[in-house]
């Protein structure tokens, strides 16, 4: 490696996201990222162990600014107004970083992130907005997939172009936080048996 390249682990890490914005996710490659810094691909495997490691330190990269923009967004809101400000920030993340965004739906080994600051605020901020909801579990982590479920499958559709019709696509989003306020707050309770 060159020493004028400049080239950690962090500075490749941020690069990738980038490109992967400007290209997409899936088209990210150890090539590419070498070519942008100008070195031969050999000089990143001091950095990075192969392909699959980038990827999920973009990953991690991602899922940390984007709750960083949820958390942002929800600070001293409960209710339907830190719904609605989580759901806005999702969605603005997502549309905004598409590469990124991308990023942050790949399955990754739990025992690599277990421990990451950035995985344990994810899961304070959005069980804590849901708790507010009278929530616990098994209907915190069912709340969860269903939030997520919804955003995401939005934000897939949105940035395609999957939606067609003519109404504007903000005010069916708006409704779509409404229509989950209100499930959330009607959340059906498991019945328990007394034996």
């Amino acid at each position: 490696m060159s020493p004028r390249a400049g080239l950690t682990p962090e500075r490749l890490t941020v690069a990738a996201a980038d490109l992967a914005d400007e290209v997409g996710f899936e088209n990210v490659t150890l090539a590419g990222l070498a070519k942008r810094f100008g070195v031969k691909d050999a000089s990143l495997y001091s950095h990075v162990r192969n392909l699959q490691d980038l990827r999920v330190r973009v990953a991690l990269l991602a899922g940390g600014e984007m709750i960083d923009r949820i958390a942002l967004a929800v600070a001293g809101r409960a209710g339907k107004d830190a719904l609605a400000a989580f759901a806005g920030a999702y969605r603005a993340y997502a549309l905004e970083r598409p590469g990124r965004y991308a990023a942050t739906q790949i399955r990754i080994d739990q025992s690599l992130i277990a421990g990451t600051p950035a995985l344990r605020r994810t899961a304070e901020i959005t069980y804590g907005m849901l708790r507010a909801y009278g929530l616990s579990e098994p209907d915190l982590t069912d709340a969860v997939r269903l939030l997520r479920a919804t955003f995401h499958g939005y934000c897939a559709l949105e940035s395609t172009g999957g939606f067609g019709a003519p109404r504007d696509v903000r005010a069916s989003w708006d409704k779509a936080v409404d229509a989950l306020h209100i499930a959330l707050e009607n959340w059906p309770q498991e019945e328990t048996t007394d034996d």
